[in-house]
């Protein structure tokens, strides 16, 4: 959390009016977008779980509203505050086991009550009492940083919003359509011959600065030495990993981690998450939030797992970069020459998700965010066309289990020199 909210009000002072105010506004258009992301959906869609890693988006719903009910209005009435419904503490706790009981996870898709409306209502509340605090200038200093994280932590789930509904989606015969084509969703580049940048030997600065958000993962801000390397100047394309899979890819034992030929053999993998080919005829549709079209050759591909993205850089004659070797490029790059923009795709590192040099868990259960996780999963780097915009920054570790191939995952390549 932000060290100077801490400070300030240990100190008693009175929060910064400036800073409260355009959290007031962050939040009610925040909060908007998420209800944006519904329009059109039926309650039938909005219960839908295809598997246990992909919640209903009517969890998705109540659950940011928890968030802010359990960490910032609690917190700020303490013991006279009164619930919306003492039920939710329940429902709609995701993994805070300092908070108390958790509904499991791969039946949230069984919670039908309460109705989707009276999620809605959850949220109208939970809004009105949030816009109430943060246009007091009683607030406690302390509670702008947990709001903050509570933006940024909607911003996550509107992203989880998109992805999860496109996994249940997928799995209608009908193969429906999230959205109309002309939507401003996922776009396509042209392909153009991968360049690499090349970086020498040396010592970079890695990890978000004192300024502005960034999660407790992404600090401290430490220096790291880096042997030479080179790194594509963009993402892998769809065409590119057509011939990986022309080559025999997904058949190839030796281009394979041993967990990940396991993984592969265990659930039948031939190609990219949401790709079809009927027997034969060799030509490739792939599941989209629009529906059903055929795989463009030069868009990004993209729903891989660490796995995959692991052979392919084998097959390819290089490997996957690691964080700190992606982070250095991106944050010294001003030009194009790093292609990476939202409505692309997340990019495998070949690092896991461990803790930087002096990172501290938060306090309290609040604590339980990120630290816990830091271990059996891989970084992921940039932004996808499911980011909210204004959610993407260098230094920003994203992070999921090697096989997971439903987030907008996809591969960019490194090199030793």
């Amino acid at each position: 959390m932000n060290r100077a909210g801490v400070e300030a009000s240990r100190a008693g002072r009175v929060p910064d009016t400036s800073r409260r105010l355009a959290l007031l506004d962050a939040y009610k258009r925040i909060r908007a977008s998420t209800i944006a992301l519904t329009e059109g959906l039926s309650a039938e869609d909005c219960m839908l779980q295809s598997m246990p890693d992909a919640s209903p988006v009517k969890w998705h719903l109540a659950h940011v509203s928890w968030f802010f009910e359990t960490f910032v209005l609690e917190a700020a009435d303490g013991a006279r505050y009164v619930p919306f419904d003492p039920a939710f503490r329940v429902l709609f706790n995701s993994y805070y086991v300092g908070i108390g009981e958790r509904h499991a996870r791969a039946e949230r898709g069984m919670i039908s009550r309460p109705t989707l409306e009276r999620v809605f209502a959850y949220r109208q509340a939970i809004d009105e009492r949030v816009a109430a605090l943060l246009a007091s200038s009683a607030i406690d200093p302390s509670l702008l940083d947990v709001i903050e994280l509570g933006l940024n932590h909607e911003q996550q789930h509107q992203e989880l919003i998109v992805t999860d509904l496109k996994h249940h989606l997928s799995k209608n015969p009908l193969r429906p359509a999230y959205r109309a084509a002309n939507d401003n969703m996922p776009f396509a580049t042209p392909e153009t011959t991968t360049g690499f940048i090349e970086r020498p030997e040396g010592i970079a600065l890695i990890g978000a600065d004192a300024d502005g958000f960034a999660f407790d993962n992404e600090r401290p801000r430490h220096r790291v030495w880096l042997a030479p390397f080179a790194i594509a100047t963009r993402p892998v394309t769809c065409g590119e990993y057509l011939r990986f899979i022309q080559d025999c890819g997904y058949a190839r034992p030796e281009l394979w981690l041993s967990d990940g030929w396991d993984a592969r053999e265990r659930e039948g993998w031939q190609a990219p998450l949401y790709w079809e080919c009927e027997s034969g005829d060799n030509q490739w549709q792939v599941f989209t939030l629009h529906g059903m079209k055929p795989v463009a050759p030069h868009e990004p591909v993209a729903h891989v797992s660490y796995y995959e993205a692991d052979a392919y850089a084998r097959w390819a004659d290089a490997r996957l970069p690691t964080e700190t070797e992606w982070e250095c490029v991106a944050e010294t790059r001003s030009d194009a020459s790093l292609q990476q923009r939202p409505g692309e795709v997340w990019e495998w590192t070949r690092s896991a998700y461990l803790p930087y040099p002096g990172f501290r868990v938060a306090d309290g259960a609040v604590g339980e965010y990120n630290g816990k996780f830091m271990i059996n999963q891989m970084v992921l780097r940039g932004g996808s066309s499911a980011t909210p915009a204004g959610h993407v920054r260098t230094s920003y570790r994203n992070f999921f289990a090697p096989q997971t191939r439903w987030q907008v995952s996809g591969i960019r390549l490194a090199r030793d020199l």
